[in-house]
């Protein structure tokens, strides 16, 4: 009993919290034995108490010889041996240091290291202390998927801190946004309507495709991804594909910018009075019919109108009754109007007009025009007034016989 005495009275200087110096004697069975300077005694430095990663190799951490800076967390003492260790700790003096470096410093952005996925957002490390980025503050949309973080190093804002709580809150967030709004000043401040500008197709949508700018998501609507009509917007576009488009509209106060693919490529209408003109017979294929006539492609991109007048000689009440999709048809090119892009067309033109439905339409003119009044004739004397009791002696009276 004397012997323990002695040998408590002599480590009495070393006392859980402190902060002392000790060398590294051995390293060995995932832990390190320690000789704490000026004291006498030893201590034991477990990986847990180096770093948070428990797939660590703690001879890459240490190394024999080496002079550490550490936290005197609790006494050990032998049970066979009555030897007195201490328990030591890297990784909770480098806590302390970072939470007293935190102090204060609210809003100010630092770089931190994505640890793990935890349930409801990322838990992340910053110069040996563990926070927490909520889910909502880890993009500008809300995400799922933050396993896709572990492993990364990032800048955060530093949004609440109490070491009394361990609470650590921080916001990727608030950078990310912070960059864009900057990038997006920048790319606004160089967009200039009518001018063409590179950029990668970053999202496909069923209405168009948004194109990164390099800051600012600017859109290409489905009705200016291709000539074609009807496209699909997948079947023109990939992600991350580079393209070249046209600024169409900038609107900088909602963050808007309306783009053109199709602009920046030939369109079927480009020269098109070199590929047809009036009177020209061509063959065509029925691409959509309404209630006014048959729209027939020409050219690849290029649909001209049968007026419903112009399918048949013969009355045609609906051109579903004449013409079907899909149909192959030839046609006679009555009129090109390229600024309008429209292009007159024509079948009957080609058809010989019946002799009976000529009459018929004569018949028809004559029966729909409508009967003009009989004009009465303009008299130039008056009739008598109606006489009565009248004799022949008052008719022949004047006559000599």
């Amino acid at each position: 009993m004397n012997e323990f005495e002695d040998l408590l009275n002599s480590v009495s200087e070393v006392a859980p919290g402190d902060v002392v110096t000790a060398e590294v004697l051995t390293v060995d069975a995932g832990q390190a034995n320690v000789a704490i300077s000026g004291t006498g005694v030893e201590g034991v430095l477990t990986l847990r108490e180096l770093t948070n990663d428990r797939e660590a190799d703690i001879n890459e951490l240490v190394k024999v010889g080496e002079t550490l800076e550490l936290l005197v967390l609790r006494q050990v003492v032998g049970k066979d041996t009555d030897t007195v260790t201490y328990l030591v700790s890297k990784k909770r003096l480098e806590a302390r240091k970072a939470w007293d470096k935190l102090v204060g410093r609210e809003d100010e952005v630092v770089t931190v290291k994505a640890t793990r996925a935890v349930k409801g957002g990322l838990s992340v490390e910053f110069e040996g202390l563990r926070g927490f980025i909520p889910a909502s503050m880890i993009d500008t949309r809300f995400t799922r998927n933050t396993e896709r973080f572990v492993g990364q190093e990032f800048e955060a804002k530093i949004k609440e801190v109490d070491p009394a709580e361990n609470r650590f809150i921080l916001s990727r967030r608030d950078v990310v946004e912070a960059v864009a709004a900057a990038a997006r000043q920048e790319v606004f401040g160089k967009l200039t309507v009518g001018e063409n500008v590179t950029g990668k197709v970053a999202r496909i949508t069923s209405f168009g495709a948004f194109i990164d700018l390099g800051g600012v998501d600017g859109l290409v609507h489905l009705t200016e991804l291709a000539h074609e009509r009807n496209v699909s917007p997948k079947s023109v576009v990939t992600v991350g594909e580079e393209v070249e488009v046209k600024v169409l509209a900038i609107d900088e106060e909602e963050g808007r910018v309306s783009l053109s693919l199709k602009a920046t490529t030939p369109g079927p209408w480009d020269g098109v009075e070199q590929k047809l003109a009036a009177g020209d017979v061509i063959e065509g294929k029925v691409k959509r019919l309404t209630d006014f006539g048959a729209f027939v492609e020409v050219l690849p991109g290029i649909d001209g109108l049968v007026h419903i007048s112009q399918i048949s000689h013969k009355r045609v009440e609906n051109p579903k009754d004449a013409l079907t999709v899909g149909q192959d048809v030839t046609v006679k090119v009555l009129e090109v109007n390229a600024a309008d892009e429209r292009v007159s067309l024509s079948i009957k033109a080609l058809e010989e007009r019946p002799a009976q439905a000529e009459g018929e339409g004569k018949a028809e003119k004559r029966e729909s025009r409508p009967r003009r009044p009989k004009r009465q004739e303009k008299r130039d004397f008056e009739l008598p007034e109606t006489q009565t009791g009248f004799s022949m002696a008052d008719l022949f009276g004047d006559i000599e016989l």
